[in-house]
Order: C-alpha cells, then sequence, then structure tokens
C-alpha cells in the first residue's frame, strides 16, 4: 500500500501542471465546445462502439499546442499531432469503458475531496484554483470531469496493474549485492525518453516499419531535431504529449536496459535505439545529479529517525459503499475491538480492501513520510496499541493502530526498503506499460478520417 500512496502523492494535479489533468482526457464540455468548421461534429474514431469526434479532437489540439508552447516546446504539425492526440484519446476511451464495466465511479463528494487536496497541496482555495483554471481559457466544469476521469483510470490501473506487482526479498537482495549498488543509490538521472510501442504478438513486417520509425526519429534528433517536439510527435507513451520527460529517477527505478543504454553517456547526449519486449526506445539524458547527503559525504552512516509499527483496515469508497457507510463500518469494527469480540487482525483480514487485508492490515515499520500527510498525522498521535478514528485519505476510510515505536537508523533497513519502493515502482511502469500495450491491441478500432490516422 505504501508505494501506491507515495505514487498517487507525486502525481496529484499540482498548478504548473494543471492543465495536464485537462489534457489527460476526451471530455469536452458542450461550453467549450464551440463550433469552428463543419467538421466539428463528425465522427473521426468508433473504439468499441463508442465514438470520438473532430470536435473533441479539435479542443484536444488547442490544448496541447498551448502547452507545449507554454513550456518553450516547439509544436509538432498539426498533421503529426492529429495522429498522436487521436490515438492517446482512443487509449484513454477503452480505459474508461473497462473502468465503467467493473463498476469503478467517482461520485461528485469523492471529486470535492480531491480538489480541495489539489487547492490545499498548492496552498490556495479552491475558488483561487478555479480562477487560476479559467484565466487559462479553461472550463471548470469540465476541469472537474476530467479530474474525475483521471481518478476512474488511476483506479482501474491500481486494480488491473498496480496491486498485482509484487518485490521479493531476493530480489532486494540481488541489488544490495551487485557490484554496482552503490552508485544507483546516491545518483539519480532525469530522461527524455521516446517509445515506438510494437503492437502484441507483432509480425515481422509490423515490427521493421516501428523499428524504421525509430530510426527516423533517431536520425531526427542527431541531425539537431528538437527532443520535446519529436516526443510528442512519435512517442506512445503516457508522457509523450510532455516532452517525453521521465523526471528525475534513482537507478533501482530505470530497467536494466536503459541503465545499459546511458551508462556511457553524458547529459544532452542521445541513446541509440534499444528494444523491449513493448517497442523501440529512445533516451535523451537531461540531468544528472547526487543524493548523498552532506552528513553521509561527512562520514556520518547513522541517522536516528523514529519508526512506527503499524496496521490498518481499509473501506473503499465506491458505487457500491458511500463516504458514510464506509466511516459507520469502521466505527462498527472499532467497537467490536473496544468490546474484545474480535481481534484487530480477524477483522483487517475479513473487511480490509487492502493489499494487507491478508497480514491482518500490518504494515510494518513505517518511516517519516512514508504515508500521505492525513494517515500519517493521526499514526504519529497514537500510543502503542491506540486505535484511530476512521481517518478519511483520497484512498478510502481507514482505522489505524499504532502497535510499537522504535527509533533507528537509516542504513540497512531504510536502504532495503528504499531499493524495495523503487523496485516496486519500476515493475509497476513495465507492467503498466505492457497492460496498456495489450489493452490498446484488443480494441476494436474503426477510423473514419479521410487521411487515416493508424499507425
Amino acid at each position: 500500500m505504501l508505494s501506491i500512496i507515495q505514487r498517487i502523492k507525486q502525481k496529484l494535479f499540482y498548478i504548473p501542471f494543471l492543465t495536464c489533468a485537462y489534457l489527460c482526457m476526451t471530455f469536452t464540455s458542450p461550453a467549450m465546445a464551440q463550433p469552428r468548421q463543419a467538421l466539428v461534429d463528425q465522427i473521426i474514431a468508433v473504439v468499441n462502439g463508442h465514438v470520438i469526434t473532430q470536435g473533441e479532437l479539435n479542443e484536444r489540439i488547442i490544448q496541447v499546442e498551448k502547452k507545449l508552447k507554454a513550456s518553450g516546446g516547439t509544436v509538432p504539425s498539426k498533421t503529426e499531432l492529429q495522429k498522436q492526440l487521436l490515438e492517446h484519446m482512443i487509449l484513454e476511451n477503452v480505459q474508461l469503458q473497462m473502468a465503467k464495466e467493473v463498476g469503478i465511479r467517482v461520485d461528485d463528494t469523492q471529486l470535492d475531496r480531491t480538489i480541495a487536496n489539489i487547492a490545499a497541496q498548492n496552498k490556495i482555495s479552491v475558488n483561487e484554483l478555479q480562477k487560476r483554471i479559467e484565466k487559462d481559457d479553461l472550463s471548470y466544469a469540465s476541469y472537474r470531469e476530467n479530474v474525475r476521469m483521471e481518478i476512474v483510470i488511476d483506479r482501474l490501473r491500481e486494480r488491473e496493474v498496480i496491486n498485482k506487482v509484487q518485490v521479493s526479498e531476493s530480489e532486494v537482495d540481488n541489488i544490495l549485492d551487485s557490484a554496482d549498488s552503490a552508485t544507483p543509490s546516491h545518483t539519480e538521472v532525469r530522461l527524455g525518453h521516446i517509445l515506438i510501442r510494437i503492437p502484441e504478438n507483432a509480425s515481422a513486417e509490423q515490427i521493421a516499419s516501428r523499428r524504421t520509425r525509430a530510426e527516423q526519429v533517431l536520425r531526427n534528433l542527431r541531425s539537431g531535431g528538437n527532443f520535446q517536439q519529436n516526443a510528442a510527435t512519435f512517442s506512445d507513451a503516457d508522457d509523450g504529449l510532455s516532452g517525453g520527460d521521465m523526471g528525475w529517477r534513482t537507478y533501482e527505478r530505470l530497467p536494466q536496459l536503459f541503465i545499459q543504454g546511458i551508462q556511457n553517456l553524458k547529459p544532452g547526449e542521445i541513446s541509440e535505439i534499444l528494444k523491449s519486449s513493448n517497442g523501440f526506445h529512445i533516451l535523451k539524458v537531461l540531468e544528472h545529479r547526487s543524493t548523498t547527503s552532506s552528513s553521509m559525504q561527512k562520514g556520518t552512516k547513522h541517522i536516528p529517525v523514529e519508526q512506527i509499527h503499524a496496521r490498518h483496515i481499509l473501506i473503499k469508497v465506491n458505487n457500491l459503499v458511500s463516504a458514510e457507510e464506509a466511516r459507520r463500518k469502521l466505527l462498527d469494527l472499532k467497537q467490536r475491538l473496544a468490546n474484545n469480540t474480535d481481534t484487530f487482525e480477524n477483522l483487517a483480514k475479513m473487511y480490509s480492501n487492502d493489499l494487507s487485508a491478508r497480514k491482518g492490515g500490518d504494515l510494518g515499520w513505517i518511516y517519516p513520510g512514508d504515508t500521505v500527510p492525513e494517515f500519517e498525522q493521526v499514526l504519529v498521535a497514537l500510543k502503542p496499541g491506540q486505535i484511530s478514528e476512521p481517518v478519511e485519505t483520497q484512498f478510502g476510510f481507514h482505522l489505524i493502530q499504532a502497535i510499537a515505536r522504535k527509533t533507528d537508523d537509516m542504513s540497512v533497513e531504510r536502504k532495503r526498503i528504499a531499493i524495495k519502493n523503487a523496485l516496486r515502482e519500476r515493475k509497476i511502469e513495465e507492467a503498466t506499460e505492457e497492460w496498456l500495450r495489450q489493452v490498446r491491441d484488443r480494441a476494436y478500432v474503426k477510423y473514419r478520417m479521410e487521411d487515416n490516422p493508424s499507425p
């Protein structure tokens, strides 16, 4: 659970990326869809029976062009951008259909809480957030719906991919035992990434065609082409339309293929074409930085820090369980514990919606910063053995118990936890990429554009 919490904390919609939530979905409100041409309502693609219209694509093009210009990136040609955006919209459309089929939904109460969190993390009010969005000529109503849909897709990916990813202790041992483990622990790299995806069960001709496309991109880059523009034009990765920037990564979070591909590169240099099961990758080393703290540089190896051994019961809010029902259920469970009619471990196994349920809700030893603020604030106030009132986070409602406390150093044990989290993040990204490829390739798509944009 903890690594998932960290992932979503990092992904929440901060002000510099507010338009990301707007761009990531296919929804277009009537208020924004002003007719610009005769083709505005023309159906351009049918995805498993659901339509995508020219108007929706036009709105997406306008917003992506604004975003690229605002970030200083070069805007691709409209033809290339249209092809790339339509492909992203198709993939999003398929995911939303899947989410609907399995009953994933986000009601207005949950949406309001998420948007309030977005505003709070940017240290502004919801009203100020609305004003900033509308100042950029965006519809706040559309923004709300796009945030709702992004939450839906996150929950779908959590259900279909993230909850199934595990990291064994032997995998952590392999990293710790490797000769190169010291370097990744104290070095981060920021990469640009372009992916030319290979379809599932691709023929030799399809693979050759995609390699030719990757070679074209590499030639563009080697001849001075703008990396952001090429990523927005050609990349099939989720971050393609944002210029392919993967952000800062420790080496444990990178696939071994990527590590090998960039090991001799300096900032500004571009890799050769790297082939994985998902497709062809091109990387650009944007920056390196050391993560070694000043105390570590001076030879200090132990940093005392308090850890809390905790467990919890999570009741998720969904179309079958309202927020009030989740809270009431946890209050009932707490009363059963107070009456000594059952144990925390048994109740967690029976009722918790978290992966930790099979371990009786045990989360292990938690360091400061490992959980979302709402969870941590309550946890640190608990005495050993004490059980909280129901606590609300973006994941649902929790009943938390502090089991024990200790002060330890952040050496071997903390390093194991950090490596395990990094490995899990890497596995999640790889599994998500493979899942997206399968989702896209198994969808029925019929194009209705004169210039067929299919790759």
